[in-house]
């Protein structure tokens, strides 16, 4: 009964494995086939001939360097801003005592659970009354607003694991308020900025219903919004867009694999605590 168990888990698992990792494989090969008709007539299967030059299309015709580039600075910047506003919210809420400090927690909170979409008029409004449409700073703004409720509850059940007797001593030793975020808690809380940063990061590498709604230039064009300019009213290049897709996904990909470890071990501290 055991092995037949155990047989079961693992089927079950590889399943999952597969559906998860198929349309990766799916779209890898494509992005190699020769045109649309191969791809109608062969989508399952390996390219006939392999096509680099589809990479070549991707990165050089459709000026993917300069999209990567505008990528690049939002998602970093954006995870900046995410990070200082969400540590420096986070140490009040766990080390310092005030009225309606639950309140305020469940409130940000409760942002996690609200659909992106309900926040498309309001930033849109917004950020036409600051004058920055059209502009990579309106997405580092909005990417890092958005981000902040899941930051916030990460980094607040971090820094409840902290002991307090850390700050306690500081304190006798002359540490200031300012002395005890920077030199202390932001030190010892490295996992969960790890975790909070990675989450921010990944979004604000792939978001595309807000960088459409609020760009419309080449200028301030993102990855994600410039591989929408594959098609066009008479022709699509779909094998160039699956290449782009795939050199997309890759700067993801390299963020989880480098702090995968911070990320789980951000994600279960305060688990066990209590």
């Amino acid at each position: 009964m055991k092995a037949l168990l155990n047989t079961l888990k693992w089927i079950i698992l590889i399943f999952f494995l597969f559906v998860a990792l198929y349309p990766l494989i799916w779209l890898l090969l494509a992005s190699f086939k020769t045109n649309n008709l191969e791809l109608q007539q062969n989508p399952f299967g390996f390219p006939e001939k392999w096509m680099f030059v589809n990479y070549y299309t991707a990165i050089v015709k459709a000026k993917l360097p300069a999209l990567f580039i505008h990528s690049i600075i939002v998602a970093f910047s954006a995870v900046f801003v995410n990070l200082l506003v969400a540590s420096m919210t986070s140490f009040v809420i766990s080390r310092e005592e005030f009225k309606g400090k639950n309140v305020l927690l469940t409130v940000l909170a409760a942002g996690i659970l609200l659909p992106i979409i309900s926040f498309m008029v309001p930033y849109f409004t917004i950020i036409q009354k600051m004058r920055l449409y059209d502009s990579l700073l309106a997405l580092i703004l909005v990417y890092s607003a958005i981000n902040i409720p899941i930051s916030v509850f990460l980094l607040t059940s971090f820094m409840d694991s902290i002991p307090r007797e850390l700050e306690e001593a500081a304190t006798i030793d002359g540490a200031s308020f300012v002395q005890r975020f920077t030199k202390i808690i932001v030190p010892l809380s490295q996992t969960g900025l790890a975790t909070a940063g990675t989450f921010c990061f990944i979004y604000s590498w792939n978001e595309f219903i807000m960088a459409l709604l609020l760009t419309s230039s080449e200028s301030s064009r993102t990855l994600q919004l410039g591989i929408r300019f594959f098609t066009s009213q008479f022709v699509t290049n779909y094998t160039a867009m699956y290449a782009a897709i795939v050199i997309t996904i890759v700067p993801s990909i390299i963020v989880y694999f480098i702090f995968h470890n911070k990320i789980i071990s951000g994600l279960t501290a305060g688990a066990v605590k209590g």
